[in-house]
């Protein structure tokens, strides 16, 4: 059997597992803190091994910049392309819609990917490459965020500085950047992995080998097979994948050549599922909401479709990232990823276009909000 075929059909059985637990951690408590132990524990160790062990070159610090760049043109292309969908502009829906989709979380969908697959210098790289994304969905999505809430809530003439401050001290304070900020430290003063004492190394090395299996489990136990949603949903996430193919092809076709490993990082990075951050985001403007005499009945955010579009998000990028790994070769191409993106984006615009030509009656993805 073949070897990729061979390390999905482990990491599916991971996930399996994971399902069959769901009676046993269908507490939100006990999920929460399995995702707390994979975020502050087994994420930044993998990533600090990562990094040490690789060599960084000044050239990679490209990386953050084209990540955050990917972020910022999926959110324009969204911004114009959401409304054909018959999701109404300044509602709601399509903020919750425009908050989420640009943004990215390579940590519980792509990192366990790249160093199954591809080894440290791939983790590395995303590693790096996650600065920038990190930069769009911790400071560039709040700032959004909060010009909408004011936008809707002109009669409040209070500024937002406390909560600017706070954003700040959370971003320094997140184990995973101290993490990369510490390895980079280290790595400028020539220290590696196999320089610091053995003990530690050992110790960083074995909480590391927890993330995958964690991150499979968890996601085996908090996906939601609700499938009135899926259905809902499913087609701008297709539209989504599809745009990224699109922009990795893009990309593939001016870059200079690279490795299959680069490649690789290139085209599942950007397919990384939706961020925790930008909901974050959401719900602390929905709680200043609810803290304030609200003139209208208008709200920044739709929570409830936030809440779905996040349980949805993680196994479909999952499952993106299995069929690309398996099937490595193919998507290594430029050519290959214009034709998938093409036909993603076909088919998750399909329902909107017979409806533009009367062929079929056909229910927008989600309902228009009233009038506004």
């Amino acid at each position: 059997m073949n070897l990729a075929v061979q390390k999905t059909l482990s990491l599916l059985l991971l996930l399996v597992i994971g399902f069959l637990l769901r009676k046993k951690l269908k507490d939100p408590a006990q999920q929460k803190g399995l995702k707390v132990l994979i975020l502050t524990v087994a994420l930044p160790a993998i990533i600090f091994v990562a990094l040490l062990k690789a060599e960084i070159e000044v050239d990679l610090l490209i990386l953050p910049i084209t990540a955050i760049a990917f972020n910022v043109l999926l959110y324009f292309i969204l911004k114009y392309t959401l409304p054909l969908f018959g999701i109404e502009r300044a509602s709601s829906t399509y903020r919750t819609y425009l908050l989420l989709f640009p943004s990215l979380a390579p940590g519980l969908s792509c990192f366990p990917f790249l160093i199954e697959y591809l080894g440290d210098d791939a983790l590395a790289w995303g590693a790096l490459a996650d600065i920038g994304n990190k930069v769009f969905v911790l400071i560039i999505a709040y700032m959004i965020a909060i010009k909408w809430y004011f936008q809707l809530n002109q009669h409040i003439r209070t500024g937002n500085g406390e909560k600017i401050k706070s954003l700040m001290i959370s971003l320094i304070n997140e184990p995973i950047n101290i993490v990369i900020i510490l390895a980079l430290l280290l790595i400028s003063l020539d220290v590696h992995l196999d320089t610091l004492p053995e003990f530690v190394s050992s110790a960083i090395i074995t909480l590391s080998n927890l993330m995958t299996p964690l991150v499979l489990i968890f996601i085996g136990v908090g996906v939601v097979f609700n499938w009135k949603q899926i259905r809902k949903i499913a087609g701008l996430l297709m539209v989504r994948s599809g745009l990224t193919f699109l922009l990795s092809g893009l990309t593939l076709i001016f870059a200079p050549p690279l490795s299959y490993p680069a490649i690789m990082v290139l085209v599942v990075f950007p397919q990384s599922a939706i961020s925790f951050w930008p909901f974050a985001h959401m719900a602390s403007i929905t709680v200043l909401e609810q803290n304030q005499e609200s003139r209208h009945n208008r709200k920044t955010f739709d929570m409830e479709l936030a809440l779905n579009i996040l349980a949805i998000s993680l196994p479909f990028s999952i499952l993106i990232m299995l069929i690309v790994f398996s099937f490595g070769e193919f998507f290594a191409s430029s050519s290959s990823l214009l034709i998938i993106g093409l036909a993603m984006v076909g088919l998750g615009i399909i329902k909107p276009l017979l409806q533009w030509f009367h062929i079929i009656d056909y229910k927008p993805v989600l309902e228009k909000e009233p009038h506004q």
